[in-house]
Parts: structure tokens; sequence; C-alpha cells
């Protein structure tokens, strides 16, 4: 979906645009959450959305998408990921029960902190859903912190957008380009953490 078409549905239809186009970037990454928040809140300048009211509407639309995803990873689930596990393709990738279990146990004891700060990494935002219901991460727990998360970053762009008002685009570019940023460090450290534990985990062996 490109830059034109967001800015036309957001225009033409409003709060409702705003909940199916974030909660459609949750479910799909490739939809770019900068464009919809940064005009959005240009908008606000030029016709009757708010600015609480385009933060409440994009809230929501975020924390129905992750809902989504959170009930995929509750289908997958650490049970059938272990069955998986079990089958040839899974002995090929050398994935082991004990490492589904383990990754489970720690996403429940640390997941709160990759939740609540995934909401500001792109793509992570939207695939750190999955792996809370797989772990099933007590659901409301998952929801406080997936509203606190997006009502922050949503807070920020749309506020960012209605101040840049006719520069919104320049500001945009600012954001996607912190947010590229900060999703390249997230892999380096993630990658950094995998090495390291495979490190330990030879040793212990």
């Amino acid at each position: 979906m490109n830059t034109q078409t967001i800015m036309t549905l957001i225009d033409q239809y409003g709060y409702l645009a705003i909940i199916c186009l974030i909660a459609l970037e949750n479910i799909f990454p490739p939809i770019p959450s900068e464009v919809i928040l940064t005009f959005t809140g240009f908008l606000t300048l030029t016709s009757n959305l708010t600015i609480w009211g385009a933060i409440i509407a994009a809230t929501f639309g975020s924390l129905l998408g992750a809902i989504l995803l959170y009930g995929i990873g509750r289908l997958i689930s650490v049970e059938r990921l272990s069955r998986f596990v079990a089958t040839r393709i899974g002995r090929l990738l050398h994935l082991k029960q004990t490492d589904i279990k383990r990754a489970s146990t720690f996403f429940n004891r640390r997941g709160g902190l990759a939740i609540f700060y995934g909401r500001f990494v792109p793509v992570v935002r939207s695939l750190i859903s999955i792996p809370a219901g797989m772990a099933e991460y007590p659901f409301w727990s998952f929801v406080t912190l997936s509203t606190l998360g997006t009502l922050i970053w949503n807070t920020v762009l749309i506020n960012a957008g209605c101040l840049a008002g006719t520069h919104w685009k320049t500001v945009m570019g600012w954001f996607e380009e912190a947010s590229m940023l900060i999703l390249i460090v997230s892999l380096f450290i993630v990658a950094l953490l995998i090495v390291i534990y495979y490190i330990k985990k030879k040793r212990i062996d």
C-alpha cells in the first residue's frame, strides 16, 4: 500500500481508516505506521480530526492487530511447536524440545520488557505478539503492556505530525530513519545474545 493511498483513505474515512490501517500495520509490517501517524497529526490541523481522537483510534487499531497475532500464537502453542521439533524437519534444523521450553519460560519471566519496548521497533512491534501467545503470556498483562507502548508511540508521532504541519513528510522521514536504526541495533543485540547463548551451552555440554 503506497503513501498516497494511505493519505487518501485517512482523508476520506477519518478515525475508521486510522483504526483499520494501524491494525493492518500490526499484521503486515510493510505498511509504515510513520506515514499513517504523522499524516494523521497533520490532518488534525485541516480536518475535524482531533489529536486525542486520533491517538485513541490508532491505539485501538494497534491493539486489535496485536490481539489477533497473540491469538495466532496461542493456536501454534509451545506444545505444537514441540511436536514439530520432534519431526524429521525439526531434527534437521537442530531444534530441541528443551530449547523450546526454555525459551517459553524465559519469555514468561522477561517477556514484559520485550512486549513493551518492542512497540517502538519496526517489524518487532508486529511479530512480538506471536511468541507472547505461544508462551501463553498472561493476556491482560499483554494487553496492558501493548497498550502503554503503543500509546506512547502513537502520541509522539501524531503530535510530531501536528507540530510539523505542512512539513510532516520531513518529520516522517526522520522517524523512518530512526526506526531503521533501532531495528538494526535490535537485530545486532539479538544476534549477539544468540551467539553468547550457544557458546555457554557448548561449555555446559
